[in-house]
C-alpha cells in the first residue's frame, strides 16, 4: 500500500485528506494545485477529498514573478 507524491513513493494513510497530506509533506506554500491521478482537486475540496491507495499525486507550487 502506498502513494506517489511528485515522483516520491510514500506510505498511504487510510482516510487521509488532501489537506492532511499537504501538512504531512510540509507543503506550506499558500498557492498550490493538486492533481490525483491527473484529476485536479479544487481547493475547496482539500479538506474532504480522501486520497485512494495507489494514487499518483502531483502538487504544483504556484509562484508569481515579473
Amino acid at each position: 500500500m502506498g502513494i506517489e507524491v511528485n515522483g516520491r513513493k510514500i506510505d498511504w494513510i487510510e482516510n487521509e485528506s488532501v489537506s492532511k497530506l499537504l501538512k504531512r509533506m510540509k507543503y506550506t506554500f499558500p498557492l498550490v494545485v493538486v492533481k490525483i491521478n491527473k484529476d485536479i482537486v479544487l481547493r475547496s475540496e482539500f479538506n474532504n477529498k480522501i486520497i485512494p491507495d495507489n494514487s499518483k499525486i502531483d502538487v504544483v507550487h504556484m509562484i508569481s514573478g515579473g
